[in-house]
């Protein structure tokens, strides 16, 4: 009896595995054993006689359903300098909408929790501009720092990567 079931969940597994029938099955299959897989080697969308390499994250970003418009930044990156463990820091980064729609901005994203950014939440009309307020939290940091800020936006592309670093300084044990 227990044979059966074990037939039936390998027939059901074969059935399934062959029933995908896609270009990364076919060539994946008419590779012998053992053989790597080259980055080259699996299919991307591309046109007909172009050939891009793979690209893992390409698809993770969507792009804007309506119209596009460009957001232009006065500066991309800003240095704090040297903080001490356990301060806090706040810029400002300033952006126009140079573009001929109106910019909505989707999401913003620090890299991780010590760094918090503001995005406005209304669109900027063309021409309009915009602010971004980053905060850096330097408790539990210490020597070098560099963390990004993810902005989804309606652009081409889609993100835009603001940087900010600092230098902190370890707080001294006693």
């Amino acid at each position: 009896m227990k044979y059966s079931y074990t037939f039936i969940a390998l027939a059901v597994v074969a059935f399934i595995v062959g029933g995908c029938n896609n270009d990364a099955s076919e060539k994946t299959a008419s590779r012998p054993a053992g053989t790597k897989v080259d980055a080259n080697d699996i299919p991307v969308n591309t046109s007909p006689g172009q050939k891009e390499t793979f690209d893992p994250a390409k698809n993770t970003v969507q792009a804007p359903a309506g119209p596009t418009t460009v957001m232009t930044f006065a500066a991309y990156d800003h240095d704090f300098g040297t903080l001490e463990e356990g301060e806090s820091a706040t810029h400002i980064f300033e952006f126009t909408n140079t573009g001929t729609e109106p910019l909505i901005l989707d999401k913003c994203k620090g890299s991780c929790g010590c760094t918090v950014p503001k995005c406005p939440r209304e669109p900027i009309a063309p021409g309009a501009k915009g602010q971004i307020e980053v905060k850096f939290n330097s408790k539990g940091k210490k020597n070098a720092q560099t963390k990004k800020v993810t902005i989804d936006a309606n652009t081409d592309p889609a993100q835009t990567f603001l940087t900010i670093k600092a230098f902190v300084n370890p707080a001294i044990e006693g």
